[in-house]
């Protein structure tokens, strides 16, 4: 038997779409609060050792934290690289304005401190709050629009099209549920920066980012059920009609999929996936009490724990599909025929479970070495950012 052929095809896709889907998530808890941070610089930092404080809180970190968007960016090309074209091609300018906003941000980190003028400063603040707010918000956006549906259809020949013009692409992907979802994740990076401003930042910078944070927390759970509500009853699902091969070809053709009443039928089928959206709204929930409370480490957890349900709740939700098509159903990416080959996912495999646990043991040691607190003396030292 050759190597390979020990994991069974099927069962390296659904491996491989639990991979995509911790990457992004943890992404999403680390670079998240990083994103938060830069949204709330304005509000939480009215002079300019105040603002230096909250950089300070992410300075150190926010290059290793987009190491995880590299990986999830990176395991869609290898792993899932039909999802990879059709994707790219369709968000391709939103794709465009996140990569522009997240080269802006690490200039403003280098760039800020280089002169001793306050417009020079201010003009580089708003750059990460820019930097910052348009990833928080495209993201959040995509998913949106996924849920919705994506307008490309599949050629006999597996081109993808896309209907409309180059710049409706764009604003296309601006639909009121998309913008929706968009503020949600937004509101809800926002909420994360702020418990970790609260968990590292001391002082007026903790106090006002628990203010914030308490709010836009509150924002975060009734936007996330508005949108349960509206998916409900306001937007239609996907299904499978037909039984694919899992361990067959990669051709999104040979299956059928049809239109359903509701993305949350899926619940009837697995009631153990509405574990998402619970553990969701109950993080996000400690998070705003724990806010409020001036809790610090706890919050900062419970904080992680609603991001997880969140993103989770869109996958289980939305499994075995990737990437719905709204004009040809049967285009549809899903895990079972969109994937690369086998040996590919059992080679990629075999990288992961060597290179990951480096990663995170280096991620763990680096945040050992920076515990504790950034005070105002700690940015007056002329060590800081």
């Amino acid at each position: 038997m050759i190597l390979h052929e020990f994991i069974s095809y099927d069962v390296l896709r659904v491996i491989w779409w639990l991979l995509l889907g911790v990457l992004l998530i943890a992404f999403a808890m680390t670079d998240g609060f990083d994103m938060g941070v830069g949204a709330l610089l304005p509000f939480v930092g009215k002079t300019d050792i105040e603002r230096r404080v909250a950089i300070n809180t992410i300075g150190p970190v926010w290059e290793g934290n987009q190491v995880w968007f590299i990986l999830g960016g990176g395991a869609i090309f290898a792993a899932w690289p039909p999802l990879y074209a059709a994707s790219f091609s369709g968000f391709y300018l939103a794709m465009f304005l996140v990569l522009a906003a997240l080269i802006l941000r690490p200039v403003a980190f280098k760039y800020r401190s280089k002169r001793d003028s306050t417009a020079w400063r201010a003009s580089w603040d708003w750059a990460l709050f820019i930097g910052s707010s348009v990833p928080a918000l495209l993201f959040g956006v995509a998913v949106g629009n996924v849920l919705l549906g994506v307008p490309f259809e599949l050629t006999p020949d597996l081109f993808t099209l896309y209907h409309g013009s180059f710049l409706g692409k764009l604003f296309g992907l601006l639909r009121p549920f998309a913008l929706l979802a968009g503020a949600v994740s937004l509101m809800m990076l926002v909420t994360h920066g702020a418990a970790w401003l609260s968990f590292k930042a001391e002082g007026v910078v903790a106090s006002r980012a628990r203010a914030i944070g308490s709010v836009t927390g509150v924002v975060t759970i009734v936007g996330f059920v508005l949108a349960g509500v509206w998916l409900m009853f306001g937007i239609e699902g996907y299904e499978l009609v037909n039984s694919p091969e899992a361990n067959g070809p990669s051709n999104p053709l040979l299956t059928e999929v049809a239109r359903t009443s509701s993305w949350l039928d899926s619940y009837a089928e697995r009631p153990w996936a509405m574990a998402g959206p619970v553990l969701g709204l109950l993080g996000m929930l400690m998070t705003v009490i724990g806010l409020r409370a001036g809790r610090e480490g706890s919050t900062l957890l419970w904080s992680k724990l609603g991001i997880f349900g969140a993103i989770s709740s869109v996958g289980l939700l939305m499994f075995p599909f990737f990437l719905p098509s709204s004009i040809s159903p049967n285009s549809s990416l899903t895990v079972w025929d969109s994937s690369s080959s086998h040996l590919t996912l059992f080679v990629m495999l075999f990288a992961t479970v060597i290179f990951l646990p480096l990663i995170l043991g280096y991620t763990a040691w680096v945040y050992k070495v920076l515990w504790g607190k950034v005070t105002e003396t700690d940015v007056t030292d002329g060590h800081s950012y």
